[in-house]
Formats: structure tokens, sequence, C-alpha cells
């Protein structure tokens, strides 16, 4: 399949609508990631909809010192892939399509949750990002719009202003694809020599290791809730050796376990590969709630998100994964 290339919303706005439209958004590079992404789309737009891919390499969303000269340009790449995982239509705008007159004066303020994480490390990322969103959604006007899970305070992001500004548009996150190894697949990875990805392999490490922390946790209380409530049964189970793997069981459950046992496991990863050549430079590992991004207590029940940031040479990367509080099982 050959995806058609667009550069002006005007072409994009004469093509017949005969069912859903829905949009990828990407800065181009397109990799594997990224046509998950697209197929997932046309699955959901179904062969009378549409799938519309736009490629956008957006300045507001890079700071000083950023990567914004060096970032890969791949447009007849894109074209082959976005074409190939199902999608009909690639619209590439130039900047002054995007931002007609310059840059645009009246912005989307990211508020309080785009100041933390990556919004602390990467200051003005998220209202440059979810400026150019709305107006790409403007821009494309698709009835669904698809994110990937690995920018989760993007996407977490991206879902409060379509609700809280009543965009109208559905916001679909898409689980993170990892290579076979676990890291992350990233645009950036390109940029890592042979011993930099080795390091970097830390962050996806980390967090499988606080994933796994959480796992044994989780079936340490739901073994604790074996234990015994009355003497007589305490007595029968203890003739059998059951009372001290009840009582082990609900001491780990009580005292060693909860976020902060989930950070400790991820940090220790992390802790390692700072000691590696070269090594890695953790900018943060945080266990947050992903309706606001602050950290979550020993209390705290539901979805979580276990993030981390760290720089490996001259590349920054970011990975996360899902957790789930409150019910005896493994992590999500």
């Amino acid at each position: 399949m050959t995806a058609t290339l667009l550069r002006t919303a005007a072409e994009l706005h004469a093509r017949a609508r005969t069912g859903r439209r829905t949009v990828v958004m990407t800065m181009g590079a397109l990799h594997e990631g990224h046509a998950t992404l697209i197929r997932t789309a046309r699955a959901v737009a179904g062969p009378d909809g549409e799938v519309v891919v736009t490629v956008f390499v957006n300045p507001l969303q890079f700071g000083a010192g950023e990567d914004l000269d060096r970032y890969p340009r791949t447009l007849d790449a894109d074209l082959e892939l976005a074409g190939t995982a199902g999608a009909d239509t690639v619209f590439a705008p130039s900047v002054d399509e995007v931002y007609p007159g310059g840059e645009p004066q009246v912005r989307i303020s990211a508020g309080p949750m785009g100041e933390r994480l990556e919004g602390a490390a990467r200051p003005g990322h998220f209202d440059g990002m979810l400026t150019v969103v709305a107006k790409l959604l403007h821009l494309t006007r698709p009835d669904v719009a698809f994110y990937g899970q690995k920018d989760a305070q993007q996407l977490a992001l991206i879902r409060r202003m379509a609700r809280d500004l009543n965009f109208g548009v559905e916001i679909v996150g898409v689980p993170t694809v990892r290579e076979e190894d676990g890291l992350a697949l990233s645009s950036r990875n390109r940029y890592l020599s042979p011993g930099e990805r080795r390091t970097a392999l830390a962050l996806s490490q980390a967090l499988f290791a606080g994933r796994d922390r959480h796992a044994a946790q989780q079936a340490l209380r739901a073994r604790a809730q074996e234990i015994p409530a009355t003497r007589a049964r305490a007595e029968a189970l203890s003739a059998i050796g059951e009372s001290r793997a009840a009582a082990d069981a609900h001491a780990v459950a009580t005292t060693a376990g909860g976020p902060a046992a989930i950070r400790a496991a991820a940090r220790l990863v992390l802790d390692e590969a700072a000691r590696l050549d070269p090594p890695l430079i953790l900018d943060y590992l945080a266990l947050v709630d992903p309706d606001d991004f602050t950290e979550i207590g020993d209390d705290f029940t539901g979805e979580a998100v276990l993030a981390v940031a760290a720089r490996v040479g001259t590349t920054r990367l970011i990975d996360n994964i899902p957790l789930t509080f409150g019910t005896f099982g493994a992590a999500a």
C-alpha cells in the first residue's frame, strides 16, 4: 500500500471522508513502534475509514541545547513504512503551514502537571507539545488519535487537554514496543554507540526489576490473607508447617513492600549502570499517579506509572511501565 503525501491542510480537507478518520502524530524517523500505532489505527478505522500519519518536527518542543538540528529527517523512508503499515495519507506540513506568521503568540499551557518530571527537565517542552498537538488535531480533524504509552506524561497531558478543552476527539494510548533486548523503540536509539546501547539497557532492566518486585509483593500480600484467624486454625496449620510461611509472608508484605521497595529495586539497577563505561546519568526515577504525575504514597490504589529518564553519552532516553496497586496479582 502506498501512502499519499500531502503538504497542506487544504489538500487534506479536500479528501472525501466516508468513514472514521484516525490520526497518528509523529516527528518522523518512523520505526516499528510507529508502525504498531499505524496498524492499530488501521484496525480502528476499518476498510472504509482513513489513517492519517503526520510527520512534523515541531520546533516548539526543543529547548536550548536540544537536538532539533540533528533530529533525523527521513521522509522517503517514512512514506514507505507508513504505507506498508496501513496509512492512507502522510501529512508532512512545513513550519510555515503549521505556524503561519511565525511562532504563535497564543499557546496552550500544560499547567502544573507539565512542570513535573519531563517538564522540569525540559522547561516549556509540554507547552510546545500541546500547542502543536492542538493545531494538528484541528488541521487533521480526526475522530480518533493514537499515541504511544512510552511517552506516558505526554499521553496523560494530551488526554487532559482533550477533556478539559472539549476537543471532541477520542485519545487512545498504544503499549510501548520494545526490541528483543528490552530497549524501548525510539528514534533517538540510532544515536547510541554499541557501548552506549549496552548501558542504555539499564533503563528497561530497572523498570523490569521494579515490576518484578511489585509482582512478588503482590503475591506475598495474597499469601498473607491466608494467615489463620483463630487459635485452632493456627495450631492446625502449625502442625503442617504452614504458620511460619504465613508469618513470613505477612512480615514482608507489611514491612518491606510498597512503592519504596519498587523504587529501591529499580534504583539498584540504575546505580550499577552509573558505574559502567560509558556511565548512565540518571535524570529521574519516579513512581507516579498518571492522573497528575505526582509520586504515589504507600496507601495508593489503582493504576500507576514507573518512569525513568537518563542520559547515555549525548543521548537522552525515557521509558516507563504501568503497575497496578490494590489487587492481588502481577503488575499490569
